[in-house]
């Protein structure tokens, strides 16, 4: 194996630098990609094509940041939705055409060559290592991340930080209000509110925001369904009061609930007794949404103000 096969292999890139150390020319580099053998993902850095080709969004951007990191080392860390992405919090909405680095160095902040450079005061506890690689703190991160979206977007990161366990409300509270002097932090008070540990999805989030934004009530989230001692189900939102619980079916909910020696229709089949049971302990609706329905929000509200009157006739007559 050769010098540049081991370093794919090791860590899925190279440098022109080492390829160059390694006797590849310049004009063997640019044949490669042309070849589509290599592909040069960032200025200076490459990687098989193969390998680039497999890469979702995520990945991509998270390459991208490893070699950011191999070049600028000790002088950044990795934050924002980069940061975030490293510490597995959910993002939804976002460019990740380019990575994201405070500098810790005190260099001033620019944009060039898929990496952004941001300047800001860093205290030495803000800084941790996340496999190997060297972030701003979970909390900051994804506050960082909620002032690069839209209102959709920052609730997403911001449910996924707390339902992880890596914050408490409090202390995200704390932190929005300490950095309410960074530019695009006035709508973050809004989201600190909004934001819960249960909200266990990016689309129970993104559903969440549009609730908020069709004006309808706040529904209860991860209502408990009992028969005496028993659960029944928790189910992911409800308004009890209006009789009307809400399932969001996420794409591969069915699949990574498929326990040894069963079949996804297995799952299904137990998830719809499960539901049956919950409608006859509690005489509410039960509105399913899938992730299609996120794309006709009028229709979605639509359905669920339905429902609501339903409800309301039923419990009339």
């Amino acid at each position: 194996m050769g010098i540049l096969e081991h370093l794919l292999a090791e860590r899925g890139f190279f440098s022109r630098a080492e390829a160059l150390d390694a006797g590849t020319s310049d004009a063997t580099l640019t044949a490669g990609v042309r070849a589509r053998v290599w592909v040069r993902f960032c200025h200076g850095y490459y990687t098989d094509a193969a390998r680039w080709s497999a890469l979702g969004a995520e990945g991509r951007h998270l390459l991208r940041a490893d070699a950011a990191l191999h070049q600028l080392r000790d002088a950044v860390a990795l934050s924002h939705v980069t940061g975030s992405l490293n510490h597995g919090l959910g993002v939804w909405g976002l460019d990740l055409s380019s990575a994201h680095v405070t500098r810790l160095d005190g260099a001033t902040g620019r944009r060039n060559n898929h990496l952004v450079h941001h300047r800001g005061a860093v205290g030495p506890e803000e800084v941790t290592v996340v496999r190997g690689r060297p972030v701003l703190s979970p909390v900051r991160c994804a506050v960082e991340t909620a002032t690069l979206g839209s209102g959709e977007s920052g609730l997403v990161v911001l449910d996924s930080l707390l339902h992880q366990g890596l914050c408490s409300p409090a202390d995200l509270r704390a932190e929005i209000a300490a950095k309410r002097h960074w530019p695009d932090t006035l709508p973050l008070q809004l989201l600190a509110r909004m934001a819960s540990p249960g909200g266990e999805s990016v689309g129970e989030s993104r559903l969440r925001w549009l609730l908020k934004c069709a004006g309808l009530p706040d529904p209860v989230l991860q209502y408990e369904v009992r028969a005496g001692d028993t659960l029944i189900g928790r189910c992911d939102m409800a308004w009890p009061e209006l009789g009307v619980i809400l399932e969001f079916d996420g794409r591969f909910k069915y699949q990574r609930h498929v326990a040894p020696g069963l079949t996804p229709g297995d799952v299904v089949f137990a998830e719809k007794q499960r539901e049956d049971r919950i409608r006859e302990l509690t005489g509410f609706l039960v509105v399913r949404v899938v992730w299609s329905d996120l794309d006709r929000p009028n229709l979605l509200v639509q359905r669920i103000r339905e429902a609501f009157a339903r409800q309301a006739l039923l419990r009339a007559g």
